[in-house]
């Protein structure tokens, strides 16, 4: 599993393509993830692409991508990113590096999503691209 990449979505990306187009444009996850995963085949890697309104899920999935070896975790927590402290400490507590991904810019927009539980205790950001940011978080992701 060590070629294995996860790519952890929050709450509401489940409604990309149709939620705000005019900020998150108008891909899907679906639309993404086939593109993630023909990207992550050229590099011989895989990706484990889930999503989740539950914080929960997201700390678990984390905690399975360390048990099981995987390479990095690619985190676009949506609004915990800003909230909360539970995935800031899931972070922390694992070994596999923790790439915060965001579509948007969070530090173009309003106040309260200027801070970043997330990404302090993440390896890196990669925000404000659009779907490429997931693009970007991978081949990062491979790199390292």
């Amino acid at each position: 599993m060590a070629d294995t990449i996860y790519v952890l979505n929050g709450p509401n990306l489940n409604l990309l393509g149709l939620r705000e187009p005019e900020i998150y444009g108008s891909d899907t996850l679906d639309d993404i993830a086939g593109r993630m995963e023909d990207r992550a085949k050229e590099l011989g890697l895989e990706i484990d692409l889930r999503q989740s309104n539950h914080e929960g899920h997201l700390i678990d999935w984390m905690h399975e991508a360390q048990a099981r070896g995987a390479k990095a975790v690619l985190l676009n927590a949506g609004a915990f990113t800003h909230t909360s402290l539970a995935l800031y400490d899931a972070i922390r507590a694992i070994k596999t590096p923790v790439i915060e991904v965001h579509i948007s810019n969070p530090l173009a927009r309003e106040e309260y999503r200027h801070h970043s539980y997330v990404g302090m205790a993440a390896k890196g950001t990669i925000a404000g691209f659009g779907a490429l940011s997931y693009m970007l978080a991978l081949e990062a992701a491979a790199l390292l």
